[in-house]
């Protein structure tokens, strides 16, 4: 089996709501054909948002609220250190909550925000990071 990451699942409160806030960052629709479940096309790999309460029973898992640092972000990669304020600004303006401000680390610039259901991201420049002619990371 080859390594690899499809399909980013995301439980969330309210679908819609969800689904305008990534689609005011720019992240594009794809069609589904299923109600209650949106795909945002990330350029080979979708971001699946579905109810939290139907996840979690698909997922055989009884509380589905959770709560606390999960250990899990999501991650943005910058193109340019001012890009990393500017999607954290994005992100705010659209119902996000920053938690952590763009500010230099050891590798680069980053910070972070949480989407409306709490889902932590993280958006990142560092000089290590390239890109490909499709805009995929080159690993």
């Amino acid at each position: 089996m080859r390594p690899r990451l499809n399909l980013i699942l995301l439980g969330v409160q309210d679908v819609a709501r969800s689904a305008a806030f990534f689609q005011a960052l720019g992240w594009p629709q794809a069609a589904s054909s299923h109600p209650g479940f949106v795909k945002i096309d990330l350029g080979g790999v979708v971001l699946a948002l579905q109810e939290r309460t139907a996840f979690a029973q698909d997922a055989n898992q009884a509380n589905p609220e959770g709560s606390g640092f999960a250990g899990f972000a999501l991650a943005y990669i910058a193109r340019h250190p001012a890009e990393v304020a500017e999607v954290l600004q994005q992100a705010a303006e659209h119902g996000g909550t920053i938690v952590k401000p763009a500010s230099t680390s050891a590798w680069g610039v980053a910070g972070y925000f949480r989407d409306p259901d709490g889902h932590l991201f993280e958006v990142c420049y560092e000089d290590g990071w390239i890109f490909d002619e499709a805009d995929n990371l080159v690993v």
